[in-house]
């Protein structure tokens, strides 16, 4: 599938919901000064074009209790694993992102624990998955940056 071209009034409203994903389009309607349903329809354009993939929702997770977050390099035994590897992933919760990676690892994931104990609870599960003949794991002191709101605005701004 090809690029899809976007008009001005798409990327506006495209700006207002990476924003707020929960922008009423009565809200948007206003700003932009055209009906509520011309928002619907183009948004539901856009979702059927495979841009817009759904909303989410922003946790703080220090105040859930798993302020903790670590990532964790994957040594597997043989390539052909990975896929198997990542189906076991996907069974524990904490972890939360995983990538097929070049270089060192095979696999990079990043935790989400409750303290130190956890984390190495977790670990644990991961190094006792078959095909893994060893895990490298680094501890993240701060979230420094965590924002995907920027990068969007900069890819429509593009366009």
């Amino acid at each position: 599938m090809g690029k899809v071209k976007l008009d001005e009034i798409d990327h506006q409203i495209l700006d207002m919901l990476i924003d707020n994903t929960r922008t009423p389009f009565t809200d948007i309607a206003k700003k932009l000064l055209i009906s509520a349903g011309t928002v619907h329809v183009r948004v539901k354009k856009m979702e059927e074009a495979g841009i817009i993939k759904g909303s989410s929702l922003t946790l703080d997770y220090v105040k859930l209790g798993y302020s903790f977050i670590a990532y964790v390099g994957i040594f597997l035994e043989k390539t052909h694993q990975t896929k198997f590897v990542l189906e076991r992933l996907t069974e524990i919760p904490y972890v939360t992102v995983a990538h097929i990676t070049t270089g060192k690892f095979n696999i990079f994931c990043k935790i989400r624990a409750r303290d130190t104990n956890h984390a190495k609870n977790i670990i644990f599960r991961i190094d006792d998955i078959e095909g893994i003949s060893r895990t490298e794991t680094m501890i993240s002191l701060e979230e420094s940056i965590n924002d995907k709101k920027r990068l969007m605005h900069t890819i429509f701004n593009e366009l």
